[in-house]
């Protein structure tokens, strides 16, 4: 009589309503990394600050875009997309250590975006220039909104990350079929070629085979003396 042995239970939950909840979860997360990247650079983009500098003859109007204010959140949106599809690539802890640089990205994205909205950096250099001053400085400082669409696109890289860290482990990965398992596998032999049929010959000098090369059980019967 024998026994029932248990078999070991592995770290991923097999269980239909996991892999509901994977599924649901990478979809989520596809779709959120992708429009806060798309957003984040977008906005990077567009116009974020405005200011005038005091120039002989009156004030000069002066507007910098967010990559002239700062080019963190652009750089951060396609390391952050880069992450995103990567994460498919890799297992386990590499799973683990390319989610938290997707959220990392987006936390990041979130907090340049903030800081460069009230940064007058840009527009001092622009002022510097066109009044010919090296100390001019803009007045009237404001800033648009998009500088915030870009912290919006950072949050939603962030949120995806946060979901790469908390169900990846029921993610899909690249086939194994590409990945080696340290055991040996069958040399494929090629077809046997007829040299009675044409189309077995076109087909072998389509494999790059040389169809009078043939092995000799593929060769006709050796004639007796």
């Amino acid at each position: 009589m024998t026994s029932a042995v248990p078999h070991p239970r592995t770290g991923t939950d097999r269980s239909p309503a996991a892999a509901r909840a994977g599924l649901r979860s990478l979809a989520a997360a596809l779709l959120l990394g992708a429009a806060g990247a798309a957003i984040a650079l977008l906005a990077s983009r567009q116009g974020w600050t405005e200011g005038t500098a005091n120039v002989p003859g009156g004030d000069f109007p002066l507007a910098a875009k967010g990559s002239e204010v700062t080019g963190v959140p652009a750089a951060l949106a396609i390391v952050g997309l880069a992450a995103l599809v990567a994460v498919f690539a890799v297992r386990r802890a590499g799973r683990v250590a390319v989610s938290a640089l997707l959220a990392l990205c987006g936390a990041g994205t979130v907090l340049a975006a903030v800081l460069g909205a009230r940064d007058p950096a840009a527009l001092d250099d622009r002022a510097a220039e066109v009044s010919g001053d090296t100390s001019a400085t803009v007045d009237a400082l404001s800033h648009t909104v998009w500088p915030y669409v870009a912290a919006v696109g950072g949050a939603l890289i962030l949120l995806a990350g946060l979901l790469a860290l908390r169900y990846g482990r029921l993610w899909p990965a690249m086939s194994g079929r590409y990945e080696r398992d340290g055991s040996p596998r069958r040399a494929r032999r090629a077809p046997a070629v007829d040299p009675d049929r044409p189309e077995d010959l076109w087909k072998a000098l389509d494999r790059g085979e040389d169809p009078t090369q043939q092995g000799p059980t593929q060769q006709g019967p050796t004639p007796t003396p």
